[in-house]
């Protein structure tokens, strides 16, 4: 790989000739993919290197003539080579302390990041040890990095200098971003990927920090292939999946159709979209192509507890314990099994595994938000959603939880704060507007919801309960006519799934809806609701009764009031006789004169 300032800046000009998001020549794309991978392993960036050398793979192989050119070595390098070789063993051993003792002086680009970068490990290694050794993983994380300040001033230092390479850059956004300065850190990853556009870790950082589509608008990225993957990853981030989807899809059709990355993130889009059958088929066969995968398995846990599949669950919980038991994300499938089970004390404790191997893991401080609130411990659940939302404040899920918390305590204005926060993150969510109209409903500020009971119905209510909610907020407001239009639709909607789920308010609408034809004299459309009613046990006597009424009023002579339109049609598959009853629309109450 390339080395040394000149270096950095004659890979950036390749990188910045493959050009704006030009997927044409495939063949260059895979030599920087292979030549950055390498750089990043020499730097001990792990991570960025497995990126580069999967989304390698996934194009087709190089002609020996093709493949890059080793890296060309400067005096500086080889002064250093002894050094960085011994040292580059103990880092590789986690040895961080003995490797930066060993690289003290050093001058080149590469020894020196990797100087800089034993210290910054060795911090945070003492760190995490410190608070897995002193705290639970609940108490607030008062350990901090003692490394960073010095690092700091050091690398400002070099900044300032402009003596930083891509991935010294690279390291000096990172500590900024541990000491809070996220302004200058993102500055500073931009200039990272100008500098470096292929390596991913930068991207990744920046990826982290932008919390809405405005901040994107404001920063000037390089022009380069790289570019669609950043963006179609901070879409997915950012929950604009439509527009994350196409990307990948455009990305997929380029060439990268083999590449588990991609498709692993299109089954972390479906996820957040909750198109739960695709991103389960997707996972399912993301698995056939890399078994031995442990990478979004959570995910696809989560999935599978959604749906209750305890066997799928169970194999897939016991798989990955075989390929490792200590990773973060197998304690998450462990726990999803034990929550799915109702054993939530013993998901917990795996929960806990998974943030003393990774504190800053979001997924497990939310699950183990969730089963503190199943076991009823509300200020445990409190402080572990405080955490995800620290890890990351666009963790929707984490909102929500606190939403729910505070409802459990009764605490309404707490409630709206955090489930429009929550809201506002996922703004075609039905689940957050039904929270927050209950919210509304229970401040008494029935109009705001009104709204959010409406607005839910109208993005694809998934619980199907929003309709009812909004008919009953219309009884309480003694507008019945709007409260049967919402029965009426609602009936519409359960049996048009084609499946009548087992749902207690349907029998409360067939209630509701039968006096009110009562009221009308519409005796035809009373009895066929009352008939109705009689099918379920809590409304089977009331049922009963108005259909004896009826019968009373017709023997009587009382006419159905014929003239007036009835404003219900039963769907086929209720009527008692399967024949069409007359479709009128639900719209054309106000005629009716109760």
């Amino acid at each position: 790989a390339v080395i040394g300032w000149a270096g950095a800046m004659a890979a950036a000009a390749v990188v910045a000739a493959a050009g704006g998001g030009d997927f044409s020549d495939l063949r260059e794309i895979k030599k920087q993919l292979l030549s950055v991978a390498e750089r990043s392993r020499e730097r001990g960036l792990q991570h960025s290197g497995k990126w580069a050398a999967e989304l390698a793979f996934a194009l087709e192989p190089l002609p020996l003539s093709e493949l890059p050119p080793p890296p060309v070595l400067t005096e500086e390098d080889a002064r250093d080579l002894d050094a960085y070789t011994l040292a580059k063993s103990y880092f590789d051993l986690k040895e961080y302390d003995r490797a930066a003792y060993f690289l003290q002086g050093c001058k080149s680009q590469k020894a020196y990041f990797l100087y800089m970068y034993s210290r910054y490990l060795s911090g945070e290694k003492k760190k995490d040890d410190e608070t897995v050794d002193s705290l639970g993983p609940l108490e607030k994380g008062q350990v901090k990095n003692e490394a960073l300040r010095e690092l700091r001033v050091e690398l400002s230092k070099k900044h300032k200098a402009q003596e930083l390479d891509g991935f010294g850059l690279y390291l000096y956004g990172v500590v900024l971003r541990k000491l809070d300065l996220v302004k200058e850190a993102i500055d500073v990853f931009v200039e990272a990927a100008h500098v470096l556009p292929l390596h991913w870790g930068a991207w990744l950082e920046l990826c982290n920090l932008i919390t809405d589509k405005e901040m994107l608008k404001f920063l000037s990225l390089p022009d380069t292939w790289m570019k669609e993957f950043f963006l179609a990853h901070i879409y997915t981030e950012l929950q604009l999946i439509e527009e994350a989807l196409q990307k990948y899809q455009s990305l997929i059709d380029a060439g990268f159709s083999k590449s588990t990355y991609i498709i692993s993130q299109i089954a972390v889009a479906y996820h957040n979209i909750r198109d739960i059958d695709k991103a389960l088929s997707i996972f399912n066969e993301l698995r056939k192509q890399d078994p031995y995968r442990i990478e979004n398995m959570d995910t696809f846990s989560n999935l599978l507890y959604v749906r209750s599949m305890k066997p799928e669950l169970s194999y897939l919980a016991h798989n990955l314990c075989e390929i490792d038991k200590y990773r973060v994300e197998t304690c998450c499938v462990i726990g999803n099994y034990y929550s799915l089970r109702s054993q939530h004390e013993k998901a917990a404790l795996y929960f806990q595994r998974a943030l003393k191997l990774n504190p800053r893991y979001l997924g497990a401080w939310t699950l183990m938000g969730h089963e503190y609130m199943e076991m009823k411990n509300t200020s445990a659940a409190i402080q572990a959603y405080r955490h995800a939302i620290e890890v990351n404040k666009r963790d929707y899920r984490a909102w929500y939880g606190l939403g729910q918390t505070y409802e459990i305590l009764k605490m309404p204005f707490y409630c709206l704060y955090y489930y429009r926060r929550a809201h506002q993150l996922r703004p075609n969510d039905s689940r957050m507007l039904v929270a927050l109209g209950e919210c509304y409903e229970k401040l008494n500020q029935l109009v705001e919801a009104k709204k959010c009971y409406w607005r839910a119905y109208a993005v694809g209510d998934v619980e199907k309960m929003a309709l009812v909610k909004l008919a009953k907020l219309h009884e309480q407001l003694n507008e019945s006519e709007q409260a049967a239009q919402c029965y009426i639709k609602y009936i519409q909607d359960i049996y048009s799934c084609g499946e009548v789920v087992e749902h207690l308010e349907v029998s409360t609408a067939f209630r509701y809806l039968a006096q009110y034809y009562f009221k009308c004299k519409l005796w035809d459309e009373a009895s066929a609701c009352a008939q109705k009613c009689c099918a379920f046990n809590d409304t089977r006597e009331e049922g009963k009764a108005l259909l004896r009424q009826i019968l009373q009023l017709r023997n009587q002579g009382e006419t159905s009031s014929t003239d007036v339109a009835a404003p219900f049609f039963l769907p086929a598959s209720l009527s008692a006789n399967n024949t069409p009853t007359r479709r009128v629309s639900p719209l054309n109450l106000s005629s009716v004169t109760p």
